[in-house]
């Protein structure tokens, strides 16, 4: 009977979710949210369809240990050393400012000093699942925005299993300074002796157990690896999510990532669902009610503040306000693992009721309006590369010091300095044609200038901008910058400077050349549709210069 009662309480949840979720995807609300929403409507204290939390928790668990494992299997080390800067500094920057600005607010508020720092670890996370998501349907991932962005989630991500391992220290309040160190230390080795062990071990097994070609054998081993090194990890007193964490860490460094990755996901994502349910029946809807004005205080202070604090640190690094200002934008909520790491602090008494209760409704609210942020940041950004005070600070050179060094006319504007624009600017050398190039990229800048180019620092979506980079007595503009949004905006910006101007524009795909067109693009040249013509070339004229096979069948 107690089997039953469990698979209908299943049953229940995953219908919440489904029913839920897709009425609110109709109004563009995450996934994750729409999870939490549906938890707060079957649980305890609203409608109670769903009343023994015992054994749903244990099965959201399970899906924290998936998360995590899922996490570690994704960062592998060839992109962890492609964003090492945003990861190292933008990163390490923001988190720990995070956690020593909310820790200081909450001593001024009168709380002990460990509530403070896990009110600080709960708040520096941001939310991985609908960042990511947000930045790919935008065309925004391979934007300079975009890359800090992921560097800081994960470095984020990173810092989510030691937090998870102090937590449990911070809750012990006869814990001395060094009993304080004797769990990290274990950890550590644990942590090194798992790693080293499946550095030398898991990619041979893997490698044997694909020899099988058996998928459903393969699909047990990756599992085993998984709840394996957990199940290790946990029995020396580390935590659950430590060792599946690990654990991904270890299969994504082997040949056989991709493959462990799509076997997992369908899996992960169902019991992940569950774990978001579960945290959505622990609200009390009744607190929600009680305390309309806490809550959005809380909300108010944990948007405003991260957007702040990210983007002085995108400033801290010498990046151009558009970008500080898109990545505070899309990074001000906070995210699913602050849920792991309040289920991580529950029982320990270092949050006390309603704050609780507040704190996670304001954590879905700043979820649910992460798609606004995300939609509001290229018009916060807009015009803010003119900032002459910034520039200076930047140590590159403004499109009104070139202006007024020398005018420009009959010249072609390059906007964006990447390999098009490197090539584009080689080609008009030889052709003996001026020109100059603009970028919002100060590394950029610094090195065309370090080559000899005619380059300055400027947003070119700025009609100031563009009137100083003289677009009126322009022979063309050509747009080869990774972001679409701006691309829209700086071509609408042009056509309406220079009604007459043959503006040329580069786009990722092929179903952003309407958008340029409509925008005033003399000319739009889609990456996605010239590497189709490229590729299909490339084959014709293969099969055009192979010999004919004499060898084949004959029809008589």
């Amino acid at each position: 009977m107690t089997e039953m009662v469990f698979l209908l309480d299943l049953v229940v949840i995953l219908a919440a979710a489904v029913v839920v979720v897709a009425f609110l995807r109709h109004l563009r609300v995450p996934s994750i949210a729409g999870f939490i929403v549906a938890g707060m409507a079957i649980g305890p204290n609203a409608l109670g369809f769903v009343r023994d939390l015992h054994q749903v928790e244990i099965l959201a668990e399970l899906g924290v240990v998936l998360l995590l494992f899922g996490i570690g299997l994704e960062l592998s080390l060839s992109r962890v050393r492609r964003l090492w800067r945003p990861i190292a500094a933008g990163g390490a920057l923001q988190v720990g400012a995070t956690i020593l600005v909310v820790t200081g607010l909450s001593l001024l508020f009168g709380r002990d000093i460990r509530s403070g720092l896990l009110l600080g670890f709960i708040i520096a996370v941001s939310s991985t699942a609908i960042v990511l998501k947000g930045l790919s349907t935008r065309g925004e991932l391979e934007t300079p925005h975009g890359r800090l962005a992921l560097g800081i989630l994960i470095f984020q991500d990173l810092c989510v299993v030691p937090m998870v391992l102090i937590i449990p220290v911070l809750g012990d309040t006869t814990s001395a300074g060094a009993s304080v160190l004797i769990p990290l230390l274990k950890a550590a080795a644990v942590i090194t002796g798992v790693l080293v062990a499946s550095r030398l071990l898991v990619p041979r097994f893997l490698e044997e157990i694909a020899r099988t070609r058996k998928r459903d054998l393969f699909v047990l081993s990756v599992f085993l690896i998984c709840l394996g090194t957990a199940w290790v990890v946990s029995s020396v007193g580390v935590s659950l999510a430590l060792g599946a964490f690990l654990a991904g860490l270890v299969v994504s460094g082997s040949r056989y990532r991709e493959q462990a990755i799509s076997d997992l996901v369908p899996l992960r994502d169902v019991l992940a669902s569950v774990f978001f349910v579960s945290v959505g029946m622990l609200l009390d809807l009744r607190n929600v009610i009680d305390n309309p004005l806490p809550i959005l205080g809380l909300f108010a202070a944990i948007v405003f503040g991260k957007f702040i604090i990210i983007f002085l640190t995108a400033s801290s690094m010498r990046l151009p306000s558009r970008v500080g200002v898109m990545t505070a934008a899309s990074l001000s909520q906070v995210g699913e693992f602050s849920f792991v790491l309040l289920l991580a602090a529950s029982g320990t008494g270092l949050l006390e009721e309603p704050l609780r209760s507040n704190l996670t409704v304001a954590i879905i609210l700043s979820m649910l309006a992460t798609p606004f942020g995300l939609a509001m940041g290229p018009r916060l950004a807009g015009g803010l590369g003119k900032l002459s005070p910034l520039t200076r600070l930047l140590q590159v050179r403004t499109t009104e010091e070139m202006h007024d060094a020398e005018p420009l006319r009959d010249h072609v504007i390059i906007a964006g300095y990447g390999l098009t624009g490197r090539n584009l600017a080689r080609s008009l050398t030889s052709n003996g044609t001026r020109y100059i190039i603009v970028d919002i990229n100060t590394e950029n800048v610094r090195d065309a200038a370090q080559r000899g180019e005619p380059a300055c620092f400027g947003d070119v979506t700025s009609a100031e901008v563009l009137e100083h980079l003289g677009t009126a007595e322009a022979r063309e503009l050509v747009i080869a910058i990774n972001d679409p949004d701006a691309t829209a905006r700086a071509t609408r910006a042009a056509r309406l400077a220079a009604p007459n101007l043959r503006i040329t524009v580069r786009t990722a795909y092929d179903a952003d050349v309407k958008r340029m067109e409509e925008a005033g693009a003399t000319h739009v040249v889609a990456a996605e549709a010239a590497a189709a013509d490229a590729i299909i070339d490339r084959v014709l004229r293969n099969i055009d210069d192979s010999p004919e096979d004499q060898s084949g069948p004959s029809c008589s």
